[in-house]
């Protein structure tokens, strides 16, 4: 049975002849009921206190669940684009790397030619050289021949002056040779 505190003030008792004072019983009911119904009132503010503290629990159980869940997500997101950037620059990297190699290769590439075509430009000279110093004993040869020609011939001063002049233009080739040769 659930006692309140109405149900106490009105509460009868049977009457016996040898019973408690009425009305000593009755200011206790009285005063138990007042107690009772003050003990009833804070339990019931205690209730309700305990009801809204509860629900105020629930919400900033929520909002701390949401709190983590973002912060894990911005965790594995923070997580994620640190690899992102890791391997970008890793790629970036490797790309240098190729594109430097590659540009190594091509300037050894360049130099070996550039090498390849002064040892060819070298030769080139020395053969040069060499048919230039042909050409000229060959000219002076001649030019000894021709001398030795006119030596051995009549003299004859027309003679003469034509081989002077032929002479001349011998040597003026053979400097106009070795000019455009060198």
């Amino acid at each position: 049975m659930k006692f309140t505190p109405f149900g106490i003030k009105n509460q009868e008792f049977n009457r016996a002849v040898r019973g408690y004072d009425r009305d000593e019983v009755r200011a206790f009911l009285e005063r138990l009921s007042d107690e009772f119904e003050v003990l009833q009132n804070d339990s019931e503010k205690h209730k309700t206190e305990l009801e809204r503290q509860e629900d105020q629990l629930k919400e900033f159980k929520r909002i701390e669940k949401n709190l983590q869940q973002a912060m894990l997500n911005q965790t594995e997101s923070t997580s994620r684009a640190v690899d992102s950037a890791k391997k970008q620059t890793a790629l970036i990297l490797k790309e240098a790397e190729l594109k430097a190699a590659q540009f190594i290769e091509k300037a050894k590439e360049n130099a070996n030619s550039i090498r390849d075509s002064v040892l060819k430009l070298r030769e080139e000279r020395k053969l040069l050289i060499a048919r230039l110093k042909a050409l000229i004993d060959s000219q002076s040869s001649l030019l000894e021949m021709n001398v030795q020609n006119i030596e051995t011939r009549p003299k004859k001063k027309e003679a003469t002056k034509e081989h002077m002049n032929q002479d001349e233009q011998t040597e003026i080739n053979v400097d106009d040779i070795l000019e455009k040769l060198l």
